[in-house]
């Protein structure tokens, strides 16, 4: 039997569980608000054509409206000024799309502080106990945050100090984009930089460093919780916008029962 074959087969009979980590698109998802003067991606938007109607009797679809930073979605290495000359998010590596996933889960500490950074020494603690982390696969960071995300308001968690949502510390972002054998880097909030990033230094301190690097990012990740620490293997596909900063993705993980 093929090695191929073989997982086909674990997957039909359960024992490879196919999980779905992606945020549903609709016009309640949310997204990144900037303040003004900077622009705002859109939501995502149905736009109707034709519903079995005079347009069209025999069929029904639909144009869509989205950004490319919306829901569940891909940053591509020229999303950000440190990366401007890299890839952009057609040319992401299939070895990226399908690679082995590590989950490192800080919901506790998250639950008791909404601006809860994860630092290095989590990492190496993490690694202490599970081993290295996956060479050009990509690192998920499980927060909890996924059960905020019915609404804007929960999802962003701002006041009038800014967003408080987790992240990573300037120095833990370096180390990923420069030290760690990870292709990819992969949180379950609107963005891959924590909610005060804006003030770090340098700002947005994990787009900085991991555009820089010529990594991705992945954002508004579901189900990190049914993932284990090692041995899923992720699968992002984003659309193969040409020239694009991002899109778009649905995510699924392959876990072995």
């Amino acid at each position: 039997m093929s090695v191929l074959t073989a997982v086909a087969d674990a997957m039909r009979s359960g024992a490879v569980e196919v999980v779905d980590l992606t945020t549903p698109l609709q016009e309640s998802t949310p997204i990144l608000e900037l303040p003004p003067p900077f622009a705002n991606t859109s939501r995502f938007r149905l736009e109707e054509l034709s519903r079995y109607d005079d347009r069209g009797p025999a069929w029904y679809w639909n144009d869509i409206r989205t950004g490319e930073h919306t829901g569940t979605h891909v940053d591509a290495p020229n999303h950000w000024v440190t990366g401007r000359d890299g890839a952009d998010v057609s040319q992401i590596p299939p070895t990226t799309m399908v690679a082995p996933a590590a989950v490192i889960d800080m919901t506790a500490e998250v639950e008791k502080d909404p601006d809860f950074l994860l630092e290095i020494a989590h990492i190496e603690a993490w690694q202490a106990e599970h081993g290295p982390l996956p060479e050009g696969g990509w690192l998920l960071y499980r927060t909890g945050w996924e059960a905020r995300g019915g609404t804007q308001e929960e999802f962003v968690n701002a006041d009038d100090a800014g967003p408080h949502t987790p992240g990573v510390s300037a120095e833990c972002a370096r180390w990923i984009a420069e030290s760690s054998p990870v292709a990819g880097f992969g949180v379950e909030t609107v963005g891959t930089d924590a909610g005060a990033a804006g003030g770090f230094d340098p700002p947005f301190s994990c787009h900085h460093f991991l555009m820089g690097a010529h990594k991705w990012g992945l954002t508004s990740l579901r189900n990190l919780g049914r993932l284990p620490a090692t041995g899923a293997v992720a699968v992002v596909c984003p659309l193969p916008i040409v020239g694009g900063s991002g899109s778009p993705a649905r995510v699924l993980a392959l876990v072995e029962k």
